[in-house]
């Protein structure tokens, strides 16, 4: 009886997975054929076989709809990946990357990459790990030496965050040329993606979350407690920084992409939760799915709510995300009073 019941919620899950994946794809199409400048699929077609340079179509598919889809899908798979590994990893389900600090230290170093003059795209890539995994760690440490609560990792990830965002925003007011080019990292979006920037990124979100995904299970012993885990032949520490490190990897190379963007590795293990359970064999990929298909569609939504004019995405997701996390506070204080 029990096997049947796991076997039907494996099948079920598959299927949120599959409908996730649909959803996903309509969202890409939907962000390729909308916009200022309208494609019907017979058009978006013609330009796909064309190729670039063909057309004011082909032109407008291959150098703006394209890799600002793929930015957004990139951008949303490793936040969403990195907030459920983070949860994961530190037992808390407040803790994300834009509230524990992490996409703070990525902004603080792309800001810092930017004031001595380094542009080129593993450049920045190699500072925003750096600051992603620095404040990951800083947190994890702060919250350790102060008693380790849950509700205390995400009060020591707020007072980590307003610091590296006070250093950030003195590093660019003393620097006026890093001011100018962290302008949309501050805000977050995708109106000016670097085309140069996607191919490293694309690497080291694919490799990242392939990694992630492929450790599943030792991910879910993890959760279980570190006496637990050890039980069972984890090695704890290790594989809890090697962890941390891959979720600091896929924060970092997020903020590289679109600069902070809130919420997003909040909102959607939340979801994912609800739909198809906390296993982490299919929470992983669906978060990934998931988030992917989120960030599109604010994106879109962002693009065309007040066409001809544009909000950035950053914006839209911390309006959302906001009264998310308020009414995620308000129902774990309904669970501890009942």
């Amino acid at each position: 009886m029990k096997n049947s019941k796991k076997s039907s919620s494996r099948i079920n899950g598959k299927l949120v997975l599959l409908l996730a994946v649909v959803i996903l794809l309509a969202a890409v199409l939907l962000n390729i054929c909308l916009g200022a400048s309208g494609m019907s699929l017979s058009r978006l077609w013609e330009a796909l076989v064309s190729g670039p340079g063909t057309s004011s179509a082909a032109r407008i598919l291959w150098y703006v709809r394209l890799p600002r889809t793929a930015a957004t899908l990139l951008s949303g798979a490793a936040l969403a990946t990195a907030g459920a590994v983070i949860q994961k990893v530190l037992a808390n389900q407040l803790a994300s990357p834009h509230i524990i600090g992490v996409n703070a230290g990525a902004g603080l170093a792309v800001a810092v990459c930017s004031a001595i003059g380094l542009y080129t795209a593993w450049a920045v890539a190699g500072f925003a790990f750096a600051g992603a995994l620095g404040a990951t760690f800083l947190v994890v440490a702060i919250g350790r030496k102060i008693g380790a609560a849950r509700t205390t990792v995400v009060l020591s990830g707020v007072a980590v965050t307003a610091c590296l965002s006070a250093v950030t925003e003195g590093i660019t007011t003393m620097v006026p040329d890093a001011a100018l080019a962290n302008a949309d990292f501050r805000v977050g979006g995708f109106s000016s993606v670097n085309q140069s920037r996607l191919l490293p990124c694309a690497i080291l979100v694919v490799a990242a979350v392939i990694v992630v995904c492929s450790l599943s299970h030792d991910l879910e012993v993890l959760s279980l407690g570190d006496d637990t885990a050890q039980s069972l032949g984890i090695k704890v520490t290790p594989m809890r920084n090697f962890f941390l490190t891959m979720a600091a990897l896929l924060a970092g190379t997020s903020v590289m992409i679109a600069g902070i963007l809130g919420f997003v590795g909040l909102i959607v293990p939340h979801i994912a939760r609800r739909l198809i359970g906390n296993s982490s064999t299919l929470l992983l990929p669906f978060c990934a799915v998931t988030g992917a298909a989120l960030v599109s569609v604010c994106d879109l939504a962002a693009r065309m709510i007040f066409s001809p004019y544009e909000l950035p995405t950053g914006i839209l997701l911390s309006a959302i995300g906001g009264p998310f996390f308020v009414w995620l506070l308000l129902k774990r204080r309904e669970k501890k009073q009942t």
